[in-house]
């Protein structure tokens, strides 16, 4: 690209830049987290307000006093229970330019913080990672206002996520996103060359950008201080400092300035040169050189002077892409020039493209809808986990969205059941997408709103179950055409009707059948006091097939696909949408040539997996096909890039559905749970027993085991998989490899890996699909702190009603859920010896869930009497033995249960 010169007229009164310092800070915000009262700063004269008053239910402060780099010690943090993304929404002016800087107290952070790790973003373009490790890090970002309303958000990946200051301010250059408006810029360094002294921000600079000092050190080759105090611009109109523009560095010769330590990762960086003419003898002509960046010649015959206006100072702009160094010469060009070249300032910055966003319609729509929401329904947690971009990075609970011309827009509001209050906000009139609108079962007042009818789109509307709801439908709405209203008081005998096309409620049981009923259970179902007496046999590490066990092998011959780098980006749409993050990398969602929606696992420069688990997973999955493991489609290896390639797992994983972000988690029935877990024991069977030699996971978890359309489970993630030692072998593995809150205990002390230590944690993930808890929360007491260490308690005391997941609401079978427990209390053994093999809970899980269906067609047929619902069994009940029926096909397993789909 061909660089940008701007020249700067003079002329400009000096009373009108003092009247823009007296009334500079117009349209600045300036936050310091968890400050006691608002506040004027001595040293900028600058006004400074707390956040109190936006996070007064959210976050809380904590006192940084180890560190030493500033005089502000105080950040809020914001737990990750609490939420995955904390947003500041701040006003803005729409198309104005602004500067943004957040600033991070790191590197001496309390105990609690260390190994946090989350992202800092503007509206939902990611522009860095934050690490506790970090020792001080102050994030300053240059971007366009889309709206009246800008989203300043942290986003927890690990730990905790906190942030001590916040600072908005109002830019008027031109040479800032002049040429690529749809952008972020991040700062990489801004350096005011030739001042070793002091460094300059507002009220100096209006824009209050910060100028640091120039050191002399390996980055400048060689160079002199030119300075010239008695140069005054008389008030022109240049929004960089005078007191910056002072002071320079000039050679006779050639200035050279190797950057290369300020830029490790490769992209797109815009370099801003300032040039002040300092030296009053200079003449047009006299001070002429080429500008080269990392070796290419941007401009030729640069020549400050050589203007129409007279102006002695220009800004030289130019974009380039890094490679990991960055080298700037200035050279002088013999032929012409009397005097060698001249920088007086620099700022390099690293260019974002920025990512899709929701439509600002909808943004703005949506906010009022959370805001009139919240005056009935202030303490609902739900509505402090809306913050930030509606739609992405993942869209918030309740809302679905679509891409429809380069935005996201909102299609679906989705919250029933969630007891809200007040009448339905006339504002969702103003989210002309929406297709489907569902806030049954609540307490909403007043009438059914007419504005409804306005909505194009709207097909399904169902307002059922809210009793101080008015039963009647506006005619607006009873002539619409495609649109369905499920409607009707939950106590109604009979549905209401239109004509178009209503749905109404169920009528109530009879009270004298779910009398009888309670009485049978009670005679006959009543569960005796339970010993723990189900014990499963010492037994060695499982090493050979066991041919009662039919394997779903799938495609046996078919081969890894090798994918282009252009392919994966064309599929991926130059990695438009991310869908996750782990500890191998980004992954992002993407579309095959034949139609086929894959997930693409993209390496990152800083994941812990590296090339070696990368080609373990290759080759390893380059031989497993079976129903329950998510196959590799292909990868790609090119161009430094590590990438794999998975067919798309539209349900998420098993740990978001229990208790992920609020967008992805859903409420998980009993016989949906169990079908999930013994999929994924099938999983552990095959590799277990895999034909050769056994294969052991290395990291079971709920975040590794994939559901897809149907909810079957798939056990992903083989980069620590390894082969099960064999006599011969050379001893142990010296690396341990799990994850904290699942890893096998006799594993990590001995070192010692075998089969049973992924039975250890596939124990943990039954313990969380009954209690809907995390392996590990430092958030809770101490008591509660290991999944497994709480759990023991609660079932040896046969008192596991009390901490089976409340969101089941007792909607299971009791013999069911007990051989769930008892097996995953075998699995959590601490010796090894005395955990059962896979292919035992297997079998115990198949039992399970034919218990639990044999009970649900039972309760079926009691139901088509017009009797009770399956919300009547409770804990301490027993069936007496039923007969088993023999194994499903693993392959037809999912088929089995027909899990309902999720409503997105």
């Amino acid at each position: 690209m061909n660089m940008r010169v701007i020249a700067i007229a003079i002329g400009i009164p000096l009373l009108f830049s003092l009247l823009r310092r007296v009334c500079g800070q117009e349209g600045f915000v300036s936050i310091q987290c968890c400050a006691a009262s608002n506040f004027t700063d001595q040293g900028t004269n600058l006004t400074w307000t707390s956040d109190n008053y936006l996070f007064h239910s959210v976050g809380r402060c904590e006192n940084f006093s180890a560190f030493s780099g500033n005089d502000y010690k105080i950040a809020r943090v914001f737990d990750e229970s609490d939420s995955k993304s904390f947003c500041y929404y701040l006003p803005v002016i729409k198309s104005r330019k602004y500067l943004v800087r957040a600033t991070f107290l790191n590197g001496y952070v309390p105990h609690f913080v260390t190994g946090s790790t989350f992202n800092f973003s503007i509206g939902s373009t990611s522009i860095s990672q934050i690490n506790s490790s970090l020792e001080y890090l102050e994030l300053e970002g240059i971007f366009a206002a889309n709206g009246d309303h800008t989203n300043f958000c942290l986003r927890n990946e690990h730990g905790i996520a906190y942030i001590s200051k916040l600072e908005l301010r109002p830019l008027n250059d031109v040479f800032y996103l002049q040429d690529y408006p749809d952008t972020i810029l991040k700062l990489v360094t801004r350096v005011d060359l030739g001042n070793k002294n002091l460094y300059y921000r507002f009220p100096k600079d209006l824009a209050d950008r910060i100028w640091h000092v120039h050191y002399e050190d390996a980055d400048l080759i060689r160079g002199k201080i030119l300075e010239s105090p008695d140069i005054n611009l008389h008030g022109a109109n240049v929004s960089v400092p005078l007191e910056v523009l002072q002071t320079a560095i000039t050679d006779d010769e050639q200035l050279i300035f190797n950057l290369k330590g300020l830029v490790t990762d490769h992209g797109e960086l815009l370099i801003i040169l300032h040039f002040l003419e300092l030296d009053a003898n200079v003449q047009t002509g006299q001070r002429v050189f080429d500008i080269y960046v990392n070796g290419d010649k941007k401009i030729a015959n640069f020549d400050i002077l050589d203007n129409e206006n007279s102006s002695n100072y220009k800004v030289v702009t130019t974009q380039v892409k890094s490679n990991g160094f960055l080298n700037l010469s200035l050279v002088k060009v013999q032929e012409t020039a009397k005097y060698g070249p001249i920088c007086n300032a620099y700022e390099i910055y690293k260019v974002l493209q920025r990512t899709t966003e929701t439509i600002q319609r909808d943004v703005d729509a949506v906010m009022k809808l959370k805001q009139e929401l919240m005056v009935e329904n202030s303490k609902h947690k739900v509505f402090g986990n809306w913050q930030g971009d509606p739609c992405h990075p993942a869209s918030w609970f309740g809302v679905s969205c679509e891409e429809k011309s380069g935005s996201f827009v909102i299609t679906k509001i989705n919250l029933p059941s969630m007891n809200l209050r007040g009448a339905i906000p006339a504002v969702i009139g103003d989210l002309t997408e929406l297709t489907e609108l569902d806030v049954q079962y609540n307490n909403f007042t007043g009438p059914i709103p007419d504005f409804l009818a306005t909505l194009p789109n709207l097909s399904t509307l169902s307002i059922e179950c809210n009793p101080q709801l008015s039963s009647h439908i506006p005619s607006s709405l009873s002539t619409r055409k495609n649109l369905t209203v499920i409607s009707g008081s939950c106590n109604a005998p009979t549905p209401q009707k239109s004509n178009i096309h209503v749905i109404g409620s169920v009528a109530c049981a009879c009270v004298a059948v779910t009398s009888v009923l309670g009485i049978f259970f009670s005679c006959f179902y009543k569960r005796p006091h339970r010993t723990l007496k189900r014990k499963y046999p010492v037994t060695k590490n499982l090493g050979s097939i066991d041919h009662s066990i039919q394997y779903a092998l799938k495609n046996p011959g078919s081969e890894v696909k090798t994918f282009t780098l252009d392919y994966v980006k064309k599929a991926t749409c130059c990695y438009q949408t991310l869908i996750g993050e782990g500890g191998f990398g980004t992954v992002y969602r993407g579309t095959l040539s034949p139609g086929q929606e894959v997930a693409v696992k993209v390496r990152s420069a800083t994941s812990v997996q590296g090339t070696r688990e990368f080609d373990n997973e290759v080759n390893l999955l380059s031989k497993l096909r079976h129903e329950n493991l998510v196959p590799l489609l292909g990868y790609c290896c090119e161009n430094d890039q590590q990438i794999l390639v998975y067919p798309f797992m539209s349900n998420g994983s098993l740990q978001e559905r229990l208790y992920g972000e609020a967008s992805k988690r859903k409420v998980l029935d009993w016989p949906t749970r169990l079908s999930i877990a013994l999929g994924a024991a099938r999983g552990l069977l095959y590799l277990h027993t895999f034909p050769g030699r056994c294969i052991i996971h290395r990291d079971v978890k709920s975040s590794n085991i994939l559901l897809d359309h149907s909810m079957c489970a798939k056990v992903a993630d083989f980069g620590f998989s390894k082969y099960a030692p064999q006599e011969g072998d050379s001893g142990a593995s010296l690396e341990v490899r799990g994850t904290a809150g699942y890893l096998d205990p006799e594993y990590y002390s001995t070192q010692q890996l075998s089969t049973k230590s992924d039975v250890f944690s596939f124990g943990v993930v039954l313990l969380e699909i009954v209690t809907g808890r995390e392996p590990l929360n430092l958030h809770r007491p101490h008591s509660e702190w290991s999944l497994v260490e709480w759990a023991k308690p609660y079932i040896r005391e046969q008192r596991i009603d009390e901490m089976v997941d409340p969101k089941m609401k007792g909607s299971y079978h009791a013999e069911a859920l007990w051989r769930v427990v008892e097996a995953a209390l075998a699995c959590i053994e601490p010796f090894s010896a005395y955990r059962p093999n896979i292919v035992d809970i297997v079998r115990e899980l198949e039992d399970s869930l034919i218990i639990e269906n044999n009970a649900s067609e039972y309760m079926r047929s009691i139901e088509s009497f017009g009797g009770s619902n399956r919300f009547q069994y409770s804990i301490d009940r027993k069936v007496p033995a039923l007969a088993m029926a023999s194994s499903a096909e693993p392959s037809a397993f999912c088929q089995i249960i027909a899990a309902p789909q999720p409503r997105y």
